[in-house]
């Protein structure tokens, strides 16, 4: 701060320049009435005065005061002043106290460091000798087995030469001498070894006292460094003591409140410090890698990336998708997810036990096998009919109304060898079916009618044989009418690129006829020839592997599966593992029920002694391990369950807010039973396909086998029908549903259970009404009544004019008014009705401005009844 000089001084603090002057000598400082002062002269002469008036200590108690006011509103108009006062006391700590609190902490920390150090050498004593005590008995321990030992043989050798001694003759002096020689020189051998023992023993000892000894002098060597240490920082550190206070009261609150909270914030922080490790904030964002598999839940998906649940949360909010933690994301969704928040995904095979299990493959020399023959076609053009030929049997006429419901699987015995046939259903609904026919056969016949030409199964028929990349051979069935005409049928399936060989293509077509037989031999010869050139082979011996054809639910015998074997050997007692159903093979038996024991490759048998019906199309092969087998398909049946529920999960989510505009749904609710699994997997598809947006099927159970008790009470839960296709309801499920009043329905057609469905449905839906007109009347003149208004004259040019009806009344075919009759006269009685031709007088209810040329319609409302 600037010099001041006394007289302004003198102003400032309230006393004369003489007085001034006087106390400044009084404090040793001669200075004159117009000379300058400094900052180190006021404060010697403060420090003079403060002596004078016996307060030469600093102060050491403050007492601070503080004092707010604050105005509460107390009801609408009412306000009351609050005034808080404080009052705060600060002691301030004498040097001497400091530095004899200081001096009792360093003598504290001190004498806690010698009690450790002196710990620390006692350990380390205490663990040497401790070592050197467990070398001494080890060593003694082993000098004591030597000593037995060499008694035990001493022994041995004094009883084996007086065994000696006493078996031979006496010894020469020469001998004797050379006995004595040998004995004095094991005895030498033996001091050396004990010599060596012991001199090893004294070096381990003093190895492990040098040990100690360099422990102890690396301990005093730290503790000295540690002391010079502490010593140096507290040499560097620098007290600064302030002797003013210079700020205001409130101010020193506040800082005195804050130096408190920091304190404790300051205790905790560095509350186990030295545990701690150095962490730096990472500068760029962490790009990670995610290995994914088929699902995974959101909570786990967080957990790969490093993040809280919440984060991932809130990325599928921001995409549109509600989630919780525990919601299981398909792969897809993941995927996305990932992208978003800016890392990297890896997608992974998580079937490492499958692979294992199924890792022993067939492996051995390849053997020629049987073609698999599929034969498809549409409903109706004799594919059960022309097999029926070839295996001299009746199969059609065991079928329901005639056509084929399930997947046959037939091996036949032909001039040409043996060939596995598979007959498919052509209805629409087991569009599944044949798909996986094409998928499991070599050679694809596609039977067409001759009358009746390419029809939409046929066509569909075509596009899975080339989706499976399966050559096709074309039978022209129904040769023996009249009405057969194959060059049409050439020329259709032409436009589908199926080409005849004598047009130029790569088809074989063979006009044939199931009912007399005529082409079947060609037909024959054709598919040996045309499995010559795909040159079909398989490994006949090792584990079996194949796929199911067709499975069911056998009251006597439990779940059958129809599998065809496409590699190996399948015998009974094979452990078998079809999806996520498994089981030893209990039996099996051929299309014809007979019992077999082995099955090799394009062999179709029925399979006994599996856990479950298995899903058709599944893989099925043979494994070692029943243990693993069951781990499989139950991770196989846990998996399922996950895609299926994140898959729901995805379409509540995306059909949320549709769900919410469409209002209200009528539903009709349906339990499914039927006799095999394609025919469950054919129904449910085809039903669902029935839904409009206004009723929805929902199939709330379905399986196969009998209608049983669980059936008809989740029916009975859900308000649903029970079908039932090819099976019957036992005594208990019939007892429930004549108590729950139950519609229960039988079908062993596909076309009558989904016909009734469909009217089932129609009932179900909402009234549509229709307007029809009745009557139109031209408005030839306009009168006007007193008590009726305007009154059109007309004349009826279509139909009837009736008075209970309403009407629209039109101005060049402009609908203007729509209402109704008030009156209807002719001449001047009140009529009912007027027929065409004829004149009569109108009113129209709260309408008066009929015109000439006018017209009158007349309509009523019809209720229609709607179909789907």
């Amino acid at each position: 701060m600037a010099d001041v000089s006394i007289e302004k001084l003198a102003s400032d603090i309230g006393t004369t320049v003489d007085r001034l002057v006087g106390q400044f000598k009084d404090a040793g400082i001669t200075k004159s009435a117009g000379a300058q002062v400094n900052e180190d002269e006021k404060q010697k002469l403060l420090d003079h005065l403060s002596k004078q008036h016996g307060s030469a200590a600093e102060p050491t108690r403050m007492t601070l005061k503080r004092k707010t006011t604050s105005t509460l509103s107390v009801g609408k108009s009412k306000e009351v002043k609050v005034e808080v006062r404080k009052k705060r006391t600060y002691v301030k700590r004498s040097d001497v106290e400091e530095q004899q609190r200081q001096a009792e902490e360093e003598a504290k920390r001190l004498e806690e460091e010698a009690r450790l150090k002196r710990e620390a050498e006692e350990k380390a004593a205490a663990e040497a000798k401790k070592a050197a005590e467990e070398k001494a008995r080890k060593a003694e321990e082993a000098k004591k087995a030597a000593e037995e030992e060499r008694a035990r043989r001493a022994e041995q050798a004094k009883k084996e030469a007086e065994a000696r001694k006493a078996d031979e003759p006496e010894l020469t002096e020469a001998e004797k001498a050379e006995a004595e020689a040998a004995r004095q020189e094991e005895e030498r051998l033996r001091k050396a070894q004990e010599e060596e023992a012991q001199k090893k023993l004294e070096e381990d000892a003093k190895k492990a006292a040098d040990e100690a000894r360099k422990l102890a002098e690396e301990n005093e060597r730290r503790w000295k460094e540690e002391e010079e240490r502490r010593k140096k920082a507290e040499a560097e550190e620098v007290h600064l003591h302030s002797n003013r206070y210079a700020q205001e009261a409130e101010d020193e609150e506040d800082m005195q409140v804050e130096r408190s909270s920091r304190r404790r914030r300051k205790s905790k922080k560095n509350a186990g410090e030295h545990l701690k490790q150095g962490f730096n904030k990472p500068a760029a964002p962490v790009e990670r890698v995610v290995k994914l598999g088929a699902t995974i839940t959101v909570g786990e998906l967080a957990s790969k990336l490093a993040i809280k649940s919440n984060e991932v949360i809130k990325t599928m909010m921001k995409m549109g998708e509600m989630a919780t933690i525990n919601q299981v994301l398909d792969q897809d969704t993941a995927v996305l997810v990932i992208e978003e928040m800016g890392h990297k995904y890896e997608l992974v095979n998580d079937n490492a036990l499958e692979d294992e299990l199924l890792a022993d493959g067939t492996g051995g020399e390849k053997t020629t096998r049987a073609p698999v023959v599929t034969i498809m076609g549409h409903v109706d053009h004799g594919k059960t009919s022309l097999l029926d030929y070839i295996r001299r049997a009746k199969v059609a006429d065991g079928e329901a109304g005639g056509i084929t419901q399930h997947i046959g699987a037939y091996k036949v015995e032909t001039e040409n060898g043996e060939i596995t046939f598979l007959d498919t259903p052509g209805h629409a609904a087991f569009t599944a079916m044949r798909a996986r026919g094409a998928t499991a056969t070599d050679i694809v016949i596609l039977v067409v009618a001759a009358d009746d030409g390419v029809m939409p199964q046929t066509k569909e028929a075509v596009q899975h044989a080339r989706a499976a990349g399966v050559p096709l051979i074309v039978a022209v069935n129904k040769m023996d009418k009249e009405t057969a005409d194959p060059d049409r049928v050439k020329t259709e399936l032409s436009q589908l690129e199926v080409i005849s060989e004598e047009w130029g293509g790569e088809h074989q077509f063979c006009n044939v006829s199931a009912k007399t037989g005529m082409g079947v031999d060609e037909l024959l010869e054709a598919i040996v020839l045309q499995a010559e050139v795909l040159d079909l082979k398989a490994v006949a011996e090792g584990p079996g592997r194949g796929i199911v054809i067709e499975s069911r639910l056998d009251k006597g015998r439990g779940p059958v599966a129809s599998v065809l074997v496409q590699e190996g050997q399948l015998r009974a007692g094979d452990i078998l593992l079809c999806g996520e159903e498994y089981g030893r093979v209990r039996a099996m038996r051929d299309e014809n029920g007979n019992e077999i024991k082995v099955a090799g490759p394009s062999t179709p048998v029925e399979v006994l002694g599996l856990s479950g019906v298995p899903v058709a199309g599944e893989d099925a092969a043979v494994v070692k391990d029943e243990r693993k087998a069951r781990e499989v398909a139950a991770k196989r049946h846990q998996k399922k369950r996950e895609l299926k529920l994140a898959r729901q999960q995805k379409a509540k989510l995306e059909n949320m807010f549709a769900n919410m505009e469409s209002g209200d749904v009528s539903e009709l609710n349906i339990v499914l039973k039927a006799d095999v699994q394609g025919s469950v997997e054919a129904i449910s598809e085809s039903l669902v396909k029935l839904s409009t947006s206004e009723v929805k099927v929902n199939i709330v159970g379905s399986g196969v086998g009998g209608i049983t008790e669980t059936d008809a009470t989740l029916a009975a839960a859900s308000g649903a029908i029970v079908l039932g296709f090819n099976v019957r309801a036992d005594a208990t499920a019939r007892r429930v549903l004549e108590a729950e009043e139950i519609d229960l329905r039988y079908y062993s057609v596909i076309y009558n259970l989904i016909d009734e469905v469909k009217a089932a449905m129609s009932g179900m839906l909402a009234p549509e009404f229709k307007q029809e007109i009745i009557g139109l009347a031209e408005v030839r003149d306009v009168f006007k009544s007193p008590k009726l208004g305007a009154i059109a004259g007309c004349m009826v040019t279509e139909g009837n004019v009736k008075r209970s009806n309403p009407i629209r009344v039109l101005r060049d075919n402009v609908v203007i008014y729509e209402g109704e009759l008030e009156s209807l006269r002719r001449f001047k009685d009140d009529v009912q009705e007027v027929r065409n031709g004829m004149e009569c007088g109108i009113g129209v209810k709260n309408y008066n401005d009929v015109k000439v040329g006018d017209q009158i319609e007349v309509f009523e409302i019809v209720e229609v009844k709607r179909e789907i």
